[in-house]
């Protein structure tokens, strides 16, 4: 960085910031990570810091005394979905948590009946609240009043703020006249602690008697409340929880858990890694866990927290340099300042880890990913958690599909007209070309599509695929 170039004034921010309506809470936190942006700090985290973790707990470990401890507190627990993306990668205009995803239902639908469901059968309060971004808030809000009867104590949502993109340069903040969106950026879900302040959600929740918070993302359908790691929070008084599964090959390049020398529990992020250690950054055998982003909170020791630090979370920064119109990679650089709400676990003394199954780490990022929750390989219970198929014997099919053709949603529609093939039976699918499937196909086994023509490819109605 040229420190010529360098104006670290943080007044145009604060009048920039002022302007939009944000409160002072997040102004404060916003120049905290700024003071490190100017000092120069890069976010890197090396292996010095960054030790391998030699143990997790394990999920199967949970016995009936935690499942009884987790009943006890279900009522002073809340569901917390973070629900800020729109599905603009996928070619929606909308939040992604409103995407039709399996049996006619959407994320939203059935994340809201998996609560009704532990209402109904446990008698508990539980609400369900959603971190919502500006873009999100106004139809998810809508889509949340046509559920006749859910209703509860405290409020449905509270929103996630946004923050000044700043010049890579001058350190000042961007401007782009052209498009001024674009001189704003989200501040990663980091910061959930501050919008829980600022929105009055944290006290509200604390004033009507609520504990425990189990947060997740909303388009991770395998993140449902599980009454055993509820009650292992319980008993053992543990601040902070982070769910963890074992990282695979396909995780190389994912942020993991790692373990400071006096044991301090730790999160590193990819855009952590000093570039000369990502060969070891990448080592699955050395770092075993990845973050799910499956967390456990418990809301008095949060408001703790945020007073011994004058409403900041003291997480570490995640400095991240891209074009400030993503659409135009040779527009004038920026950073964007970013926290994950996972690195919390480096700042709760007592924080844990629980190393869980795959099963509850179900995202849907690509229409690949869509395909396999939409087939018959996960079957919708009756308390509206997703199950594998006994078939399946405890193992996704691995679903490929070329981006060329399959990557918005209008796309996808189109190829699958009648919805997911079976794939129960398939062990990997990849489709290369552009190909239409049929109704009532089956893919058995492991299965490769490849289709250079022009024209689309058609599998006819009930045609079986069978592969090796």
């Amino acid at each position: 960085m040229d420190s010529s170039t360098v104006n670290g004034d943080f007044a145009p921010f604060v009048a920039k910031m002022t302007d939009a309506g944000l409160p002072q809470v997040f102004i404060d936190t916003f120049h905290f990570y700024y003071k490190q942006l100017v000092a120069g700090v890069t976010g890197y985290i090396d292996r010095s810091t960054a030790g391998p973790v030699a143990h997790a707990p394990a999920y199967a470990d949970l016995d009936d005394a935690d499942l009884a401890a987790g009943r006890a507190a279900l009522d002073r627990t809340v569901v917390l979905k973070l629900n800020g993306g729109l599905g603009t990668s996928m070619g929606m205009d909308g939040p992604k948590s409103l995407l039709v995803v399996k049996e006619g239902r959407t994320f939203l639908d059935i994340i809201v009946e998996q609560v009704r469901h532990l209402r109904q059968t446990t008698g508990a309060r539980l609400p369900l609240v959603l971190m919502n971004s500006f873009s999100t808030r106004a139809a998810a809000l809508d889509a949340l009043a046509s559920y006749a009867g859910f209703t509860q104590d405290v409020p449905l949502d509270f929103v996630q703020h946004k923050e000044p993109k700043v010049w890579k340069d001058s350190l000042q903040p961007a401007t782009w006249p052209q498009d001024p969106a674009k001189e704003w950026c989200p501040p990663g879900h980091g910061d959930i602690y501050t919008a829980l302040v600022t929105s009055g959600m944290l006290d509200r929740l604390l004033a009507a008697g609520y504990e425990y918070v189990f947060v997740s993302n909303a388009d991770n359908l395998g993140a449902a409340l599980d009454l055993r790691i509820l009650g292992h929070c319980a008993r053992h008084a543990i601040p902070f929880l982070m769910e963890v599964a074992d990282r695979t090959p396909a995780d190389r390049k994912g942020g993991h858990l790692a373990q400071q020398p006096g044991g301090q529990l730790i999160l590193r992020e990819s855009a952590q890694c000093p570039p000369e250690e990502v060969e070891e950054f990448q080592d699955i055998r050395r770092y075993r866990h990845f973050n799910t982003n499956n967390l456990w909170l418990h809301l008095p020791s949060l408001a703790r927290l945020l007073a011994e630090n004058d409403g900041i979370i003291p997480l570490p920064l995640i400095r991240n340099e891209k074009p400030i119109d993503p659409t135009a990679p040779d527009s004038p650089r920026v950073y964007q300042m970013e926290t994950a709400m996972g690195a919390a676990i480096g700042v709760f003394t007592g924080a844990q880890a629980l190393s869980v199954p795959r099963s509850r780490f179900l995202p849907v990022k690509k229409n690949s990913d869509l395909l396999v929750i939409m087939s018959d390989a996960y079957a919708l219970e009756e308390d509206f958690t997703l199950r594998l198929a006994d078939e399946r014997n405890g193992a996704p099919p691995v679903v490929l599909l070329d981006d060329r053709f399959y990557t918005l949603q209008s796309e996808m529609a189109a190829r699958f007209p009648h919805g997911a093939p079976s794939l129960a039976a398939c062990d990997a699918l990849r489709v290369l070309g552009d190909v239409q499937f049929g109704r009532g196909v089956r893919v058995e086994g492991t299965v490769e599509i490849v289709h250079e023509g022009e024209a689309p490819r058609m599998i006819a109605d009930g045609t079986v695929l069978r592969g090796g």
